[in-house]
């Protein structure tokens, strides 16, 4: 079920991100997670072919990408609060990670455009970050171990991912063919059970941290239907620190739409009636791709119903 199926006034084909699309926010996750990944592997390769001790190579360079439980190595590494939702050591755990992230951020940049998928996973990998270390200082048996205990991997942060694409969308099915299709949250219960099956034997609080990030993709879900966008600041300092470096992008102060896509002829003072252009149904595309269509205002809905009546 896509735009056209959950908004039946717009049924033609709407421009979608594709994995050369500039700025696709899932690949750039993908991307960030295989580099980190691929950099460990090639030191690990490096460290068994001179000195073939596993135990030195966690020491002395995972350390710098996982994130203690203690406080007092946290504040020596405060980078890796961020780091280790990005990094895997294990080949099953950055496939399983990956697939999972795939099946359900397809599905959310469908459903809110491109630039809700990364600040979702930053929320829910902070989350698990901090659930994880109160449970560690809070939960008497753990507290023994508190100064070994590590966490690493994007569980928390796909969780989030999974949690919140469910909640926005919770009678989304797959295979439509059988049967009426298979609801999302069945696919996201097969995870939830999955995930937590594979850590049964470790700490609880890696399971604590998994659900944490899951409650931050529900949150961030929750508030966004009441209009609080918790997204729109990260987006912001993005744009602003990536235009530090791009002197040449100025802000087009002339409004387009007062320019281009109101028709004056005919029409009585201080009404305006949209224009319909190939150009400006474009730019409404765009914004369904970077936001979602529920960021539409009620005027650029009816030119999409009117694009569709006339076949623009």
């Amino acid at each position: 079920m896509g735009e056209a199926d959950r908004y039946p006034e717009y049924r033609r084909p709407r421009k979608s991100l594709t994995l050369g699309s500039d700025g696709n926010a899932l690949v750039a996750l993908f991307t960030i997670n295989v580099i980190f990944f691929l950099l460990l592997i090639t030191i690990q390769v490096v460290y068994y072919f001179f000195r073939a001790n596993e135990a030195a190579f966690t020491a002395e360079v995972v350390q710098f990408f996982e994130m203690p439980a203690q406080l007092t190595k946290l504040s020596e590494r405060p980078w890796t609060i961020l780091t280790y939702m990005f990094t895997h050591t294990g080949i099953l755990h950055i496939l399983s990670n990956m697939l999972w992230l795939w099946a359900f951020g397809f599905i959310l940049q469908e459903l809110t455009g491109n630039k809700k998928l990364i600040p979702i996973y930053i929320y829910g990998g902070l989350a698990g970050a901090l659930v994880f270390i109160l449970a560690n200082y809070l939960i008497p048996p753990l507290q023994p171990f508190i100064g070994t205990t590590s966490l690493i991997g994007a569980n928390a942060a796909t969780m989030a991912i999974a949690v919140s694409t469910t909640t926005l969308a919770p009678n989304y099915r797959f295979f439509r063919n059988l049967n009426g299709g298979i609801p999302i949250w069945v696919l996201t219960l097969i995870y939830i059970l999955i995930d937590f099956a594979g850590i049964a034997s470790q700490s609880a609080a890696f399971s604590l941290s998994h659900l944490g990030g899951g409650i931050a993709g529900f949150i961030f879900v929750f508030l966004l239907r009441k209009e609080k966008d918790g997204s729109i600041w990260m987006n912001n300092f993005y744009d602003w620190f990536m235009n530090l470096f791009n002197p040449d992008k100025k802000s087009n102060t002339n409004s387009i739409k007062e320019k281009v896509f109101y028709n004056a002829d005919g029409r009585k003072p201080f009404h305006k009636t949209s224009n319909v252009t190939q150009q400006r149904v474009d730019e409404i595309l765009d914004k369904i791709n970077q936001k979602g269509y529920h960021f539409l205002t009620d005027e650029e809905k009816n030119i999409l119903k009117r694009a569709a009546e006339e076949d623009l």
